[in-house]
């Protein structure tokens, strides 16, 4: 498909702007306008939201979000090369396109948007699993977006959706999976991309719980994983002495082995953890 909307080729908005990709950016351009509608799609009926953009580049998925009815897209670009092409696409959707230069880890755009609001992003690969972590960890939950359809490295992907006992398993899943349905909804080829990255990419549609999954308070769960990840290898009742000085007593309270490992310990182990040591004051 060379064109959706009378716009031209994605391949000629490069040559006509100069948009070679920088590695420093983390850019690569995906130019298949099939593609990018596709992924567009994988976030649902867009006709009664407005989206976040997270480096549209040369707006491929700019235009397959538009193309697929989203009523509002509020695109976030950090690299001013890339703001003609931009604006011509927001010439050819008037009203509906809204462009801002600026760093996405930086600003916080909820003040332009109205609910409901999805996130739908081609992240920069040096960014991703950061703003990832950012929109899971707000300070109230439920938060600002009703769900997030987006591209990282396959590898990042698989650490998203990890179940215990896998070598992807570990605090990112641990994050993603307490507070929303994860699934990887697409895996592209190296070439799928200009320049080719040297990695398959998967794009991971994450649907927000309206309360985690699991009782659990935040801060605690994260001390917990942070510590039993930190050192995957070894014993929680080790890797966890310095969360409760009684650690193998919590664990054992939490029906957790103090000789297990994180990686096999379960989403609702760990909450279960988390909630015994809330209880007894550590």
């Amino acid at each position: 498909m060379s064109t959706i909307d009378g716009l031209p080729p994605l391949r000629e908005v490069i040559r006509v702007h100069d948009l070679v990709a920088k590695k420093q950016l983390g850019q690569n351009f995906l130019l298949d306008l099939n593609l990018t509608a596709k992924i567009a799609r994988m976030a649902g009926d867009l006709s009664g939201c407005d989206v976040i953009e997270v480096g549209p580049g040369p707006g491929g998925l700019t235009r397959g979000l538009l193309a697929e009815g989203a009523r509002r897209v509020l695109a976030i670009e950090k690299d001013p090369r890339c703001l003609p092409a931009l604006e011509e696409i927001s010439a050819a959707y008037p009203g509906r396109l809204e462009v801002i230069n600026a760093d996405a880890l930086t600003i916080d755009p909820t003040d332009r948007l109205t609910a409901p609001i999805r996130i739908v992003a081609n992240l920069p690969y040096n960014v991703g699993t950061e703003l990832l972590v950012r929109w899971l960890t707000p300070q109230a939950w439920p938060p600002f977006w009703d769900s997030l359809t987006l591209m990282f490295q396959k590898e990042v992907a698989e650490r998203i959706v990890a179940k215990p006992g896998s070598k992807a398993y570990g605090r990112l899943a641990l994050l993603a999976q307490w507070r929303t349905d994860a699934r990887i909804v697409l895996t592209l080829p190296p070439e799928a991309f200009t320049p080719p990255p040297k990695i398959h990419s998967s794009v991971v549609h994450l649907k927000r719980l309206d309360a985690p999954r699991y009782p659990a308070d935040a801060a605690i769960l994260s001390r917990l994983t942070a510590a039993g990840f930190n050192q995957r290898r070894k014993m929680l009742r080790s890797s966890l002495k310095g969360v409760a000085p009684d650690i193998e007593d919590r664990l054992r309270a939490a029906g957790i082995e103090p000789t297990a490992r994180a990686e096999e310990i379960s989403l609702e182990g760990f909450c279960a953890l988390a909630r015994e040591i809330a209880a007894n004051g550590s």
